[in-house]
């Protein structure tokens, strides 16, 4: 069994709450963000599971930016995280 560690961001949008995992490019949506944390955290269950069944769960992650950590596969983090603005 693989270990994977993922981020989860929840928005809203529309009335409705989205989570999105940005590393894997999954994302459900919910009621509220308990609901969209559950929806996403299945959604992102059925992704990995069908990649797994497809024999190219380790190549997605790769791709991803992924890397192993001990016995985890870990999103890679930025070194530096800032918000810009453009005026076009």
């Amino acid at each position: 069994m693989l270990k994977i560690k993922v981020h989860l961001e929840i928005f809203k949008e529309d009335g409705q709450f989205v989570g999105l995992c940005p590393e894997l490019n999954v994302s459900s949506f919910g009621d509220n963000p308990e609901e969209a944390e559950a929806s996403t955290q299945e959604a992102i269950t059925l992704f990995l599971e069908e990649c797994q069944k497809m024999g190219t769960l380790e190549q997605v992650l790769a791709e991803a930016g992924f890397y192993m950590d001990g016995d985890t596969w870990t999103a890679r983090k930025p070194v530096a995280e800032k918000e810009l603005s453009f005026a076009v």
